[in-house]
């Protein structure tokens, strides 16, 4: 709007609520609608204009491309003089010499448009069409503005249209083509399969979930018979998942719409779409019936499907057991994303990455994704992938970046109506909420997570939640308590099928098994994680088994294991699992009395967990490191001495009265990290107001960088 208006202070005070009045409508126009102001006003310097000269203006205007060629091709090479009479008028602008058209106003193309009919818009419609048989996308959206009834013929081109957008990863565009092509079509099977398609890629990919029981009540009107129960199957389970989370009626649904196909044709575009909805609903079930007979559909597929769907089903739903083959090619989808304009597929392609630690790879992506998600393109696969980068950067140390990606994505979920993928920015706030001890925040989120995945069989959620509990239980020193949850998750010595999370908290059972004095059972898990080879599987992963093995050897025999971990390459790109093992390593050398190693190692450890600002994890490495003869100076002390930098601006900014609002402005942060930094403030300086703070503030000596 603020593009169209071009600073007209009219425009700007009228044209939002005529678009907000044509917001229901399913197929906007593409000129933006005027109120009879602003018609009035335009309208004024067109009409005096020679018949001739409106007729080659509407043309320009419903072309919308500028291209004189057009205008010639339909009217002759008179048309160029007949556009005389409104240049002189300075209403548009021509250049002869790259014969190009333009509108001194935006709104002026909007306003030649709205004088038109009906009748003289959809003739100069067909006749636009008719001069481009080499460009299908634009011949088929003229010729469908030009159609007055359902025409099959025009139907079935808007619908390849439709594709051929969706593969250039313009979602939204796609939506609008396939609706319009529905429009098109006669009652029947074909319509009701476009309208179930529509209301698949409403829920899946451009955030649109709300429109899905419309659309599927019309498909069902269109054809009430439904003989294609594959597309409203499709449809159905997305919104099923997407929206109550349904894990057992989504599957059942559609493992029975793809299974009663007599030939699956792997390269039908509708089945494959079903088959990655299919592996969505295993992943999130969490549940090896549900994944077993996916197989035996995924072998009747002829030929087989997409490979990027094969890769995505082992090494996102089941990778302890089945990613290692297929990791080579994993590594090949995603260096080639960077080429790659389809949002969706880029999604599901870093889906298949981040169990097997492939998250910083796919960044450059999927930042891509998150962006045009911004812009207004496929929101719902930068709901998908936006938490993808939210985990990278908890695993990277850099948990208020991922604090602020959980914030946006959470209230995009809430404003289209995405309560299951909701959920997973929800775990990861609550798992920094965790390790920073913020016991009432992380188990309230653990335990509404779980009161919500339990009805409705979402098994992945309920992993989540135990994980939740497992890391602060850690914190808080209950380790036999963090050991059942972590054991919930998988059993000790074993690594459960089709239980990707375990690999993210294999860490926390061994640590808690070993703390809780189980040693037998956490030398088992170390055991079954050498076993199927996880080393392999990542760095990281390399990192958390050599760390691992390092808490369960004997006496004598451990240094080698932790320095081993700790030698991995690029061990400081994880700090807080790097810092953890650094952790148990210096207080295994405390206690075989090496004392000068274990403060090196306690006292990094302490470090990191002090930039974290992961208080119950720094307060257990301080005391370990004063036990050892080390200490930190001031970050020991309290008062302003114990705040980092940014702490201390932010303190002062409160200080002076500021709000949050008004600090997260002037330090270009948002007003829930400016509040989660106050949440670690106030106990650092003792205080539990911001009257408190000013006072404890005015009584600190300065401190000197």
């Amino acid at each position: 709007m603020l593009a169209e208006a071009a600073g007209n202070p009219l425009a700007l005070l009228e044209l939002p609520a005529r678009v907000a009045d044509r917001s229901h409508e399913r197929q906007p126009s593409p000129a933006l609608p005027l109120s009879q102001r602003l018609e009035h006003l335009f309208a004024a310097r067109v009409d005096p204009l020679p018949a001739a000269t409106r007729r080659a203006l509407l043309l320009a205007a419903l072309d919308a491309t500028g291209d004189l060629g057009i205008l010639v091709a339909a009217f002759g090479s008179n048309a160029i003089d007949d556009l005389a009479p409104a240049e002189r008028a300075q209403l548009i602008r021509v250049n002869g010499e790259r014969r190009r058209l333009a509108f001194r106003h935006p709104l002026m193309r909007s306003a030649v448009i709205a004088m038109s009919t009906d009748q003289q818009r959809r003739d100069l419609h067909a006749a636009i069409a008719a001069q481009m048989p080499d460009q299908p996308d634009r011949r088929a959206w003229h010729l469908a503005e030009a159609a007055a009834a359902p025409d099959e013929s025009i139907a079935v081109l808007l619908e390849q249209t439709a594709d051929r957008i969706l593969r250039r990863g313009d979602a939204v565009g796609a939506l609008s083509a396939l609706l319009r092509a529905a429009d098109l079509t006669p009652a029947g099977r074909d319509r009701g399969r476009r309208l179930a398609r529509a209301a698949y890629i409403g829920a899946e990919v451009t955030g649109d979930i709300g429109s899905v029981p419309r659309l599927l009540a019309d498909a069902h009107h269109a054809d009430p018979g439904g003989a294609d129960a594959l597309a409203a199957a499709v449809a159905t389970s997305a919104y099923l998942l997407n929206g109550e989370g349904d894990v057992n009626a989504a599957h059942r649904m559609l493992f029975g719409a793809i299974a009663a196909r007599e030939v699956l044709d792997g390269e039908d575009d509708g089945l494959i779409e079903a088959l990655w909805f299919l592996i969505a609903i295993c992943v999130f079930g969490g549940r090896a019936e549900l994944w077993q007979p996916l197989d035996g559909l995924m072998g009747r597929f002829r030929p087989a499907p997409p490979r990027y769907l094969t890769v995505l089903a082992k090494a996102f739903g089941d990778p302890a057991h089945q990613a290692l083959p297929v990791l080579d090619e994993l590594d090949g989808l995603i260096g080639g994303l960077s080429q790659e304009p389809d949002p969706a597929y880029v999604a599901r392609v870093a889906i298949a990455g981040a169990y097997v630690d492939r998250q910083r790879a796919c960044r450059g992506p999927a930042q891509a994704v998150v962006d045009h998600g911004r812009e207004g393109g496929a929101v719902t696969s930068q709901i998908q992938i936006e938490v993808i980068l939210a985990n990278d950067d908890f695993f990277a140390g850099q948990w208020d970046e991922a604090l602020e990606l959980c914030d946006e994505g959470k209230r995009l979920c809430e404003l289209h109506g995405y309560p299951l993928l909701r959920w997973l920015y929800v775990h990861q706030d609550a798992v920094i909420a965790a390790a920073r001890g913020r016991t009432e925040r992380a188990r309230a989120a653990a335990e509404a997570m779980t009161r919500w995945a339990a009805p409705r069989g979402v098994g992945l959620l309920r992993a989540y939640g135990h994980g939740i509990e497992a890391l602060l239980s850690l914190g808080r020193g209950k380790y036999q308590e963090a050991f059942v949850h972590a054991s919930s998750i998988t059993p000790p010595g074993k690594l459960q099928s089709y239980a990707p999370y375990a690999l993210w908290t294999a860490l926390d059972l061994v640590e808690a098994a070993v703390r809780a004095g189980l040693r037998t059972e956490a030398a088992r898990h170390v055991a079954a994680l050498r076993d199927a080879d996880i080393p392999a599987i990542s760095p990281r992963l390399a990192l958390v088994t050599a760390g691992a093995v390092g808490m369960v050897s004997p006496d004598g025999r451990f240094a080698d294991h932790f320095e081993a971990a700790l030698a991995v390459a690029g061990a400081e790109r994880w700090p807080f699992d790097r810092a953890r093992i650094q952790l148990s390593y210096g207080q295994r050398l405390r206690h075989g009395r090496a004392m000068a190693d274990a403060r090196r190692h306690l006292g990094d450890a302490f470090d990191t967990f002090q930039r974290l600002d992961a208080t119950p994890w720094s307060a257990f490495a301080g005391k370990e490191l004063r036990a050892a003869g080390g200490s930190r100076g001031k970050l020991q002390a309290g008062g302003i001495a114990a705040l980092t930098p940014q702490q201390r601006e932010i303190a002062k900014l409160v200080a002076a009265g500021l709000t949050n609002k008004q600090i997260a402005e002037r330090l270009f942060l948002s007003p829930r990290t400016v509040s989660t930094h106050l949440y670690q403030i106030y106990p650092k300086l003792g205080v539990t107001t911001r009257a408190g703070l000013r006072d404890a503030l005015s009584n600190e000596e300065p401190i000197t960088e």
